[in-house]
């Protein structure tokens, strides 16, 4: 099966190309890719040729923001039928390692994700017209929901694990004041699972305008640019993936409040002031990616998808994936950006 896809082979060098999808084994589906999200690590391998520590070796297909229609189901009858709308789950993990057996996936030591150089060989991506896929890691859509905006699922369940961690570590969104540093996707998805989940007052604090309006209409109660004065909080939500976004969310926590990092900082670091984890005895927690939260992601959404299609701000046809990766990378103006790879219906 034959199958156009796009590929990334190094700094600025991106190209549609025809290639092999191979054939599906037993307990694989065949899914047609109707939306690809464009996301942060997709735009760095175009920009820089790595993400932190990935760096590209070799051709790779992007994209690990996939939703389509199957269009062959597994040949050992799993899965969803054919005609099912599906999100693809875009991790591979080994399943008897002791992370996994705990259930903790996302932190399993040979976890694979589509699109990703982190190992060789690569493991290619999900932006091609038809995807060959386990069937076990295709998470069905609701009926009620459009498959324009269940593209989010999978930064919906991101955001959905970084607040899950807050629960882990025995605080509650329900009531409290939560800050979400940083209004890309993830920060405008956080911050409308945050007034979902109940909390009292949502800030969102973003450097430009436009993802400050954005904010407003998922469900922040206040916006703040990013060199205004942040109210306190008890929860920090860090979706910069920014030393300056560290800083901001720590400062602002109240005494005994917890910082949640979802964004990526660099590899070699950054500098912030921790002291302020001991003066206030603050909580600092990580949260990698997400395994368990899809099916939940996609319910929420259809409960409440006004709240969640403003993210989308821009579909772009195959054909014009250039176009829709310099948009992605002017955050002044785009937040979710899609590749259309077949019509919708």
């Amino acid at each position: 099966m034959r199958v156009q896809a796009l590929v990334v082979a190094g700094p600025g060098d991106m190209a549609v190309e025809t290639r092999q999808a191979g054939s599906p084994s037993s307990g694989e589906a065949v899914v047609q890719v109707v939306y690809g999200g464009i996301c942060g690590s997709d735009l760095h391998y175009w920009r820089d040729g790595r993400v932190g520590e990935s760096v590209l070796r070799s051709p790779m297909v992007l994209g690990h923001e996939v939703v389509g229609v199957v269009a062959e189901q597994a040949a050992d009858g799993s899965g969803p039928p054919v005609g099912a709308r599906v999100a693809v789950h875009p991790a591979r993990v080994c399943g008897h390692c002791a992370y996994c057996l705990r259930g903790e996936q996302n932190l399993c030591a040979d976890l694979r994700y589509l699109g990703s150089a982190a190992r060789t060989p690569h493991t290619d991506g999900g932006f091609a017209e038809r995807l060959v896929v386990p069937a076990h890691r295709l998470v069905p859509i609701p009926e009620g929901l459009d498959l324009r905006t269940a593209a989010l699922a999978e930064p919906a369940s991101i955001a959905l694990h970084g607040l899950r961690r807050v629960r882990q570590i025995g605080r509650r969104v329900e009531g409290a004041d939560v800050l979400v540093v940083g209004a890309g996707p993830i920060g405008l998805l956080s911050t409308a699972l945050a007034r979902i989940a109940g909390a009292a007052t949502v800030t969102a604090t973003d450097l430009f305008d436009e993802p400050l309006r954005l904010a407003l209409e998922v469900g922040a109660t206040h916006v703040v640019r990013a060199d205004g004065d942040m109210p306190a909080t008890d929860i920090a939500i860090e979706s910069s993936g920014s030393a300056a976004g560290t800083a901001t969310a720590l400062t602002a926590l109240r005494h005994g409040g917890t910082l949640v990092s979802v964004g990526h900082l660099p590899p070699d670091g950054v500098t912030a002031p921790l002291h302020l984890a001991v003066t206030r005895e603050l909580t600092l927690a990580g949260s990698s990616r997400f395994y368990h939260e899809m099916p939940e992601a996609l319910s929420i959404m259809n409960d409440e998808p006004g709240r969640f299609s403003p993210i989308i701000t821009s579909v772009f046809g195959l054909d014009a994936a250039s176009s829709a990766f310099r948009q992605v990378a002017d955050a002044r103006g785009s937040s979710k950006v899609l590749l259309s790879f077949a019509p919708e219906d």
